[in-house]
């Protein structure tokens, strides 16, 4: 049974920087706020799932950005996404936990609906298959696990489309690996998804005076 890793690829709340799709509904600083509060539980998510290592991957790298003071809790290991496009730093990180005789659980910070339960299922379907996913339901996926890793799964992907989960499931097929899909959820990227949003991250939250588009 190889071990699983759960490896959180994260963007720094910077106003600006991050949730941008949010900031018509929320303003700057709301988006911001609440970036910082996804990125704070999808961390306690993985930490109780309690299947091992858990990876904080982030952007810009730990020299750029403050990161020890978001007060994240301790038992992190701490990795720099690096340069290239999205399929690039999640494949690296993939290729780099695979080649080291564990399986990944690659999870990013939108999905409140993402709990500890749904990750020890993923952790529990890699025994039996190659990869599992959680798809979303604007077509992306909240989570992608992998045995074994292949660089089909990453390259020139239409990454922030409604393809990302079809075409993955596809290229998948493609490997002749065993696929387990888990149930779809709701990420927390346009001011439409926030009806999505638990009320715990939604109180006090800075709003925005801008109107709705």
């Amino acid at each position: 049974m190889k071990p699983v890793r759960i490896v959180v690829i994260a963007k720094a709340p910077i106003v600006g920087f991050c949730k941008t799709r949010l900031i018509p509904a929320l303003g700057e600083q709301g988006a911001t706020e609440l970036a910082q509060r996804m990125l704070v539980r999808t961390v306690a998510t993985a930490l109780a799932a309690g299947l091992g290592t858990v990876e904080l991957c982030v952007t810009p790298g730990l020299q750029a950005f403050d990161w020890r003071g978001l007060d994240l809790p301790g038992g992190l290991v701490w990795s720099e996404q690096g340069e290239g496009d999205l399929g690039e730093r999640m494949g690296r990180a993939a290729q780099r936990v695979t080649s080291a005789g564990e399986a990944i659980l690659l999870i990013g910070t939108d999905c409140p609906e993402l709990d500890s339960g749904l990750l020890q299922r993923a952790a529990a379907a890699l025994q039996g298959h190659d990869a599992c996913l959680v798809p979303t339901a604007d077509g992306g996926y909240a989570l992608l696990g992998l045995k074994r890793f292949d660089p089909m799964l990453f390259d020139a992907m239409p990454w922030s489309t409604d393809a990302v989960a079809a075409e993955t499931r596809q290229r998948v097929v493609a490997l002749n690996w065993r696929l387990y899909s888990l149930p779809t959820l709701h990420d927390i990227d346009e001011p439409e998804d926030l009806a999505w949003l638990p009320a715990e991250l939604r109180a006090g939250l800075t709003t925005s005076t801008q109107p709705h588009p």
